[in-house]
């Protein structure tokens, strides 16, 4: 890794290009090595068979590492900024720090993928002036061409499997943002329920329901009532006073879907940890940390939200 990555003082944001396992543990442990030499703490959020790529190439310099499972970790991109990057740079806010995230691999569902798209961009306004590296690896062989072209413009330095880096001349975070801001239409077979402030319990009540007709079971029943009971009162306070619940399955999942006529105007509503003290503000946040994807649509006509839960 050269000086851009290693010595700028605020936040620093490389994407590495890789095709082989031997450049993405080459430049991986470069970039971890790197950091134990300068004293910084250091996590690593990678897919499962990565995670071990790098353990094996650290070899004992991996046990002063927070290593994470991004499959798990990250299975919604939502949270990972809250919970897995913000979570670990807030437990050192006197240091810099340097993490490896990859939000983005081979088994990634085309349905996931416009969140993750937005993650990616949406660091860059999480961690802006911030003491941290975070570098993301993207495999070039298994990834879709579009993929990588995103990446380019969701990196401000790019990085070769062999070392290089250049300044990506097509960095803009803000248009992956907008692009990937997609309308959202509910299934033909939904079934929904308008509700009002009145209907609260109603909503909560018409969702488990549903869910139990559609399969869902155990405590993700409880994970349901929460993330329907955060967004309809969103709709109610912050929404208009009313709003849309629609429910059906897809894929072998159950999906929940909120519509109201608010307008979010903070890109990293429901990625942003409350401040110590804060009162509310946490909502969408939890519906994060429960879902197994969440996707927004966000415009003058209203907001959707929708989060999937495997059943």
């Amino acid at each position: 890794m050269t000086s851009t990555v290693t010595t700028h003082e605020s936040f620093v944001h490389p994407a590495l290009f890789y095709r082989t396992e031997q450049e993405y543990t080459h430049q991986t442990v470069a970039f971890l090595r790197e950091g134990l030499t300068n004293g910084e703490p250091m996590a690593v959020a990678v897919p499962g068979p990565n995670l071990e790529l790098i353990r094996t190439g650290l070899g004992g310099d991996a046990e002063s590492i927070l290593f994470q499972d991004m499959t798990e970790a990250g299975r919604n991109p939502g949270r990972i900024i809250p919970k897995v990057l913000r979570g670990f740079a807030d437990a050192h806010p006197k240091e810099r720090v340097r993490i490896i995230g990859e939000p983005i691999w081979a088994g990634r569902s085309a349905i996931e993928y416009p969140a993750c798209a937005q993650h990616e961009a949406l660091i860059n306004a999480a961690f802006g002036g911030r003491a941290a590296t975070i570098l993301c690896p993207y495999d070039e062989v298994r990834l879709d061409p579009d993929v990588i072209a995103d990446a380019k413009a969701t990196h401000p330095i790019l990085i070769s499997g062999r070392g290089r880096e250049s300044v990506s001349d097509v960095y803009d975070w803000q248009a992956v943002v907008d692009r990937y801001n997609q309308a959202l239409a509910p299934a033909p077979d939904a079934v929904t329920f308008s509700y009002g402030g009145e209907d609260l319990p109603a909503a909560r009540q018409f969702a488990l329901a549903q869910a139990t007709r559609l399969g869902m079971t155990g405590e993700r029943l409880m994970d349901v009532e929460l993330a329907v009971a955060e967004l309809t009162t969103n709709s109610v306070v912050h929404g208009g006073g009313r709003g849309t619940l629609a429910i059906w399955a897809e894929q072998a999942q159950l999906v929940c879907e909120v519509r109201d006529a608010g307008r979010l105007t903070d890109p990293l509503a429901g990625r942003r940890p409350p401040e110590r003290g804060q009162l509310g503000g946490r909502g969408l946040m939890l519906v994060n940390y429960v879902a197994d994807l969440v996707r927004v649509h966000t415009g003058d006509d209203g907001t959707t939200v929708r989060f999937y839960l495997s059943l």
